[in-house]
């Protein structure tokens, strides 16, 4: 794990390496002030010798404007690695991501990768700069203040001894208990996250059905989890300054006795004992640095685990660079296909199915009857659990992944559109397009007449999401986007249900008519969209039920029939 984090520094090695040495020489000439001061008071002071004085005093500053410029250079350079190191981990993140199959997104789920990307690398951010500065820093300024110690008055060692196991007995105990709840409060951020998310994307709907009281019920439950395992943390960790300054306390009180002892017998000088005062400071401050970096380090464990969980994942599926990249035609045969989202539970089962090469394909069926499942497995937005799917007469496995998804076009049943312009949005399905094409796909899609009533026509504004767009306008324009792309096949799944029945019957007449030669798969709830396919397919439970054209499905199928008059007296059928 930490192997597969610490090559993502790259090309920030070196800014990593001089850290410590910054650190080294901040520490060399902060341990040197305090005894540098000690012999100005016991040599300059006590002899009355300016020009030592003097001396001491120019160098002492020389050490204190040393250390400032070692301690800045270290903060920049710890900075630039550590911000580096992010950087590059949520570069490598979300190129990763973009690799995923929508199985591997399942897994992980997307309010977690959200989490991955923001929270987990802000807390192993931190935890690397806190590794090459601090985690240098105290252990190096832990030992030389000890030496120091010793050279100056070595008797008063012996009160470190006491102190530093009390020291560090309490910085165990208050850190290992503040620790879980610092834990889980990290935790805590995916079901946040999800929630947040969950109610920014139904805002409409939430508002709606008036639910606002409830969702924020929710979103506070969530947050009072964050909260309150903070509070508990922060809590104890509140406690760590007072016990720090009463065992300081003490050791002061302790080394007053001593040295004031030591000096009246002669074995120590009023400058050694003033010096070890600053490095008792140095040397329990310094404990309690190294105990907040383990802390820190500890806590980020988790991000760590779950950041290189996303890292080291293989994609599901291979992008097969080397497999086939010309698609023959727009023929597709499903050869006894099962396939599941995970688990023993099967969305589909044996499934056999053949659509020749420029038919038009209807599937109904009731909610949950595999309809999405089955033309997902198409354009490999999954793979088959067993069998096989053909396009053009070839395994869409042998082929290469982008060649075979730039020849098969998917209008699914979330319409999605980006902030910026109609044409930026059209262009997604080809940059390349020319104004007469766009002109084309508009007119075939039924967007044109909504966008020429628009003041700035294709340069008109696209909120994010296209909230500025009703729904069928929005299902419009993915259709003209998906036609955009010139594909063999094009799946509209479920994508006009917002669409008035004469706009609808429009879209499909131009796609009969102007569109040559193109597969075309239409799964809709209303008979109105299918009943002139070539073949309609009717799915129950994951299988296919039955497979014809309107009047053969109409003559022998009763629950199909049954449809037909429901919908028939309810005026859901064009005239």
């Amino acid at each position: 794990m930490l192997k597969i984090l610490l090559s993502r520094v790259r090309e920030y090695k070196k800014y990593a390496f001089i850290t410590p040495l910054f650190m080294i020489g901040e520490v060399a000439m902060e341990v040197l002030i305090p005894t540098m001061m000690g012999l100005i008071i016991d040599i300059g002071v006590a002899n009355s010798d300016m020009d030592y004085i003097i001396r001491m005093s120019i160098l002492l500053v020389v050490a204190a404007m040393l250390s400032l410029s070692f301690g800045v250079l270290g903060a920049w350079s710890a900075s630039k690695a550590s911000s580096g190191f992010a950087t590059n981990i949520r570069r490598d993140e979300y190129a990763k991501i973009m690799g995923f199959s929508f199985a591997d997104v399942d897994k992980f789920s997307t309010p977690s990768l959200i989490t991955r990307m923001t929270t987990d690398v802000q807390n192993v951010q931190m935890s690397f700069q806190m590794m090459i500065r601090i985690f240098v820093r105290a252990p190096i300024m832990f030992v030389f203040a000890i030496i120091m110690v010793y050279h100056n008055g070595g008797s008063l060692s012996a009160v470190f001894a006491v102190a530093i196991p009390v020291v560090i007995v309490a910085i165990a105990f208050i850190f290992g208990r503040s620790h879980g709840y610092f834990s889980r409060a990290f935790k805590g951020y995916d079901s946040f996250n999800r929630v947040v998310q969950e109610n920014l994307n139904g805002i409409r709907t939430v508002k709606a059905y008036v639910r606002e009281e409830e969702q924020l019920g929710k979103f506070e439950e969530s947050a009072e989890v964050i909260r309150s395992n903070f509070k508990r943390g922060q809590t104890l960790m509140a406690l760590l300054n007072p016990v720090m300054m009463s065992i300081t306390f003490a050791c002061m009180i302790a080394i007053s006795y001593i040295g004031a002892r030591l000096i009246n017998i002669g074995n120590m000088e009023t400058g050694e004992l003033l010096s070890i005062y600053t490095y008792t400071g140095q040397i329990l401050s310094s404990l309690v640095m190294v105990g907040m970096v383990i802390v820190m380090f500890s806590i980020s464990w988790a991000s760590m685990i779950r950041i290189s969980e996303v890292l080291s994942t293989e994609p599901s599926m291979s992008l097969n660079a080397d497999g086939q990249k010309d698609v023959k035609d727009g023929s597709i045969v499903f050869d006894h296909v099962s396939f599941g989202y995970g688990g023993d539970s099967k969305v589909l089962s044996d499934i056999s199915l053949e659509i020749k090469s420029g038919e038009m394909i209807g599937i109904i069926g009731m909610t949950g009857s595999g309809k999405t499942s089955l033309v997902s497995l198409i354009a490999r937005l999954y793979d088959v659990q067993s069998g096989s799917v053909k396009v053009g007469g070839v395994d869409v496995r042998d082929y290469e992944l982008e060649s075979l998804r730039n020849q098969v076009a998917v209008v699914l049943q979330k319409n999605t559109l980006f902030s910026g312009t109609v044409e930026e949005n059209l262009r997604w399905g080809n940059p390349e397009a020319t104004e007469s094409e766009i002109r084309w796909a508009s007119d075939v899609a039924s967007v044109t007449p909504f966008i020429s009533a628009m003041k700035d026509g294709f340069q008109s504004h696209v909120d994010q999401g296209g909230s500025n767009f009703s729904g069928g306008q929005r299902q419009r324009l993915c259709i003209a986007r998906a036609l955009l792309k010139k594909p063999k096949i094009l799946i509209m799944d479920d994508s006009t249900s917002a669409v008035d029945t004469a706009t609808d019957a429009s879209i499909r007449r131009a796609l009969r008519e102007d569109v040559k030669g193109l597969t075309k798969i239409i799964i809709s709830q209303r008979l109105s969209s299918v009943m002139d396919a070539d073949k309609i397919v009717i799915m129950s439970g994951g299988r296919i039920e039955d497979a014809g054209t309107h009047d053969e499905l109409l003559s022998r199928n009763a629950g199909y029939r049954s449809l037909y008059e429901t919908q028939t007296r309810g005026g859901g059928l064009d005239a």
